[in-house]
């Protein structure tokens, strides 16, 4: 049987489109499980570039709040009300189809129903950027290393001073991580500057919980130098437990330095006194940080949390360095470009320690995050509060307040004054019991 050149030419045509659409099926079905919103024109891809859900760690859509959580009328300052569970991001308009005679206009121009070669184009470069995005997230490192004085020259790049010198190994009670900088010992409680910069618009934080761990790790504020340690209860280690759908701290969860929340003091807007902590951080970009790790953040709003009676605030803040930190400005822009973050924020502390026996915790301001300029006021009371800690005009009570950088201390201890630390060691965490994974499932936790 004979066939003609062009039925052989078009039976070949139509095995390799078919052979095409099953490749470009194979590779890209699988994207249509993460939701990505709709396309947006193709850019140079980014080597920070994470997709949304990768914030925070939450994969599940938070439970509604309840009623309970719109905005005190009360409060005298600007502020963000968290946004109910039925409000989402407005819908792309769509685009204006073209006229009939501009359609007619040119003779190559494509039919209604297929794709103009640019648009598939930018298909292409939409999904292939999108499957780097997560290819990216799903090989990130749970403990990057330290910058390195060869990063880019930047003036938010720039290397950290601070390393660390581990003592044990982690989950144990013996584990300690202490900073020092330029090989000397310093304190992270009060050594280290609460201001990156001269404008005191940029700050440090100092990391003491990864994001995605459940050890409870923090500064120890009664030991020499203040290491970070992890907390004990009845002569065991703390692990926070997951309560879904969520997996140990949604951030990386640290403390600004410098700050102090001082218990004798009553605040006149939550009725409550300080937890004796430096103030509480939670850095909600997309890396994972490290214990130690010594962060230059940005505030965006703050959160009162009133735990056991007392004063805890939770500062929301991003890495100066995160792809997202230009745009988030304020606490609004956490809630336009991370959906969700806050509502799972607020969430996450109210029902932690349920699973261990324990109340809900409350929020004063009844739930509502606070703005940038209440938290900069806080911060700022925080640290006028440290002045008069690290000064001896406050009590110190169980607190360590020996230094070796604040010239107007008199607990600050010169090099040779201070005992030798043990040697660095770099050893793999001890194993945990299994029922840290555990999940816990909270009836009515939101309602």
């Amino acid at each position: 049987m004979l066939v003609s050149p062009w039925l052989q030419r078009s039976s070949s045509s139509s095995v390799s489109a078919n052979h095409a659409l099953l490749h470009h099926r194979l590779l890209f079905a699988p994207l249509a499980r993460f939701p990505m919103g709709p396309a947006a024109p193709p850019t140079p891809p980014s080597s920070h570039q994470k997709p949304a859900f990768t914030v925070g760690g939450v994969f599940s859509p938070a439970r509604p709040f309840s009623s309970s959580l719109s905005p005190s009328s009360s409060s005298s300052s600007s502020s963000f009300p968290i946004s109910s569970p039925s409000s989402s991001p407005p819908s792309p308009s769509p685009s204006p189809s073209p006229s009939p005679s501009s359609s007619s206009s040119s003779p190559h121009s494509s039919s209604p129903h297929s794709p103009s070669p640019s648009s598939s184009l930018r298909d292409k470069s939409t999904s292939a950027r999108r499957t780097d995005q997560i290819a990216r997230h799903l090989s990130h490192s749970d403990s990057p290393p330290p910058p390195s004085a060869s990063s880019p020259s930047s003036a938010h790049l720039m290397a950290s001073p601070y390393t660390l010198r581990k003592v044990a190994a982690p989950n144990t009670l013996e584990h300690r991580v202490y900073l020092e900088k330029d090989g000397l010992p310093v304190s992270p409680f009060h050594d280290i500057p609460l201001y990156a910069n001269q404008e005191q618009t940029i700050l440090n934080m100092v990391v003491e919980i990864p994001r995605w761990t459940n050890g409870k790790l923090e500064i120890s504020k009664e030991e020499l130098l203040n290491p970070i340690k992890q907390d004990t209860k009845k002569g065991k280690l703390r692990f926070v437990r997951n309560c879904f759908p969520h997996k140990g701290y949604l951030w990386n969860y640290g403390a600004f330095p410098q700050t102090w929340e001082d218990p004798n003091v009553v605040h006149p807007e939550t009725k409550a006194k300080g937890d004796n902590d430096p103030l509480d951080v939670c850095e909600i970009g997309e890396l994972v940080g490290y214990t130690g790790q010594v962060k230059r953040v940005k505030v965006l709003g703050v959160m009162a949390l009133l735990d056991e009676e007392e004063t805890d605030w939770k500062v929301i803040v991003i890495d100066v360095n995160d792809p997202l930190a230009h745009k988030l400005n304020d606490i609004e822009d956490v809630e336009r470009h991370l959906p969700g973050l806050l509502r799972a924020t607020n969430e996450w502390f109210r029902i932690y320690k349920i699973p261990d026996g324990k109340p809900e915790n409350q929020f004063a301001f009844t739930g509502e995050c606070k703005n940038k300029q209440y938290a900069m006021d806080i911060i700022h009371e925080c640290s006028e509060a440290w002045d008069r800690l690290i000064s001896g005009k406050a009590a110190a009570g169980s607190v360590s307040i020996a230094n070796t950088t604040v010239p107007h201390s008199q607990n600050r201890l010169s090099q040779d004054q201070l005992p030798p630390l043990p040697p660095h060691q770099e050893l793999p965490p001890a194993k945990i019991d299994s029922s840290i994974d555990k999940w816990f499932f909270i009836s009515g936790a939101s309602t």
